[in-house]
């Protein structure tokens, strides 16, 4: 009879003396994320009876067992749920997302008796470092993971850990319920907005490239302007600061062609593009049109005020608390997809709006 290779794989593992496989050493046998593996073994939905009865198998084969300790916490609730935001001070102070973010989450956990651990950080391995500590210090019950980006190792941790957990932003493969925004589809009006006015180069002021919602953006505008029969300029990425912004702006604006309009991520970049426009005498719009796609008060405060995508993080906030509770507390909990940015139209991009 041929042995599976995980099998031999296993052997050799014990032999070094790790012999207490865990979820990830099971996921990897069969074939499957870690994610996956510990809702085959928890019994919950996500995976077909066949991928459940195989990761039994192999957990029985494995001589894997529940581990007790992670189980005892687990009954004995903190009463409280986790949030890193891995962004710098700067940006998270001005940008409005996030504040009106942590007040609907708030206002759920409130009404619940619940409580938020709120951290910052300056990495994802830092926001990582912080799940393990939480967890091992059984500070809270779950957390809500933000900003989800390529080979993102979070999820993949909450599954060992057996912690609880939900995904605000950019579709994306995780096994956890996710919240899910149509970056592409907001991108997309944008784009027509821009191009309905005749602009025929446009530019796109982007935060991190790794994170999912800036490369759907960014997939949606190329894919857009090409249909449009719009210049599509290379990217400009930066770190969500308004200097970033400030700067970005500055070379696109001074190169040999530069842009009739310019998108930006957030109002954060957006104020900084405004900077680097007046320092260089240019005329919005005129010269140059500018939208963003967060909206503050700020933006109908200046001259001319500046067209925005809109929506209301309050809400998001408020259902990824409801999902994560409904998590915490076993129930059945599917991912959503939240409404689509509305845009409103001012004079930065039309002088008649």
């Amino acid at each position: 009879m041929r042995v599976p290779r995980w099998q031999n794989w296993w052997r050799r593992v014990s032999i070094d003396g790790v012999n207490r496989p865990t979820i990830r050493d099971i996921a990897k046998a069969a074939g499957i994320s870690p994610g996956a593996a510990s809702f085959a073994l928890n019994d919950r939905d996500g995976v077909s009876e066949e991928t459940r009865a195989k990761v039994k198998r192999i957990a029985d084969e494995m001589g894997w067992t529940r581990n007790v300790a992670a189980v005892a916490l687990s009954a004995r609730q903190a009463r409280a749920v986790g949030l890193v935001i891995a962004r710098s001070e700067e940006s998270f102070t001005g940008e409005r997302f996030f504040m009106q973010f942590i007040a609907g989450v708030e206002r759920i956990l409130s009404a619940r008796s619940r409580n938020l651990v709120l951290r910052f950080a300056t990495s994802v391995e830092e926001e990582v470092d912080t799940y393990r500590q939480w967890w091992a210090e059984h500070r809270v019950d779950g957390v809500i993971l933000t900003d989800p980006r390529d080979d993102d190792p979070r999820p993949t941790l909450l599954a060992d850990l057996q912690l609880p957990g939900v995904v605000v932003g950019a579709q994306s493969q995780s096994t956890l319920p996710t919240l899910r925004v149509n970056d592409g589809a907001a991108m997309e009006r944008l784009v027509d907005h821009f191009a309905d006015l005749g602009h025929r180069r446009l530019a796109h002021v982007s935060g991190s490239p790794d994170l999912l919602h800036t490369q759907r953006r960014r997939e949606a505008f190329e894919k857009r302007c090409e249909e449009r029969g719009v210049v599509a300029l290379p990217p400009s990425s930066t770190d969500f600061s308004e200097e970033s912004g400030r700067a970005a702006t500055w070379a696109l604006i001074s190169s040999q062609e530069p842009p009739t309009g310019i998108i930006f991520d957030n109002e954060v970049l957006v104020f900084g593009g405004v900077v680097a426009i007046v320092e260089a005498s240019l005329s919005i719009p005129d010269q140059v049109a500018i939208a963003t796609f967060e909206d503050t008060p700020m933006c109908r405060i200046v001259r001319p005020q500046i067209t925005a995508m809109v929506r209301d993080p309050a809400e998001l906030g408020r259902h990824a608390a409801e999902a994560l509770l409904d998590a915490i507390d076993g129930r059945p909990v599917s991912g959503r997809t939240e409404p689509t940015m509305e845009l409103i139209v001012r004079g930065s991009t039309d002088p008649e709006a």
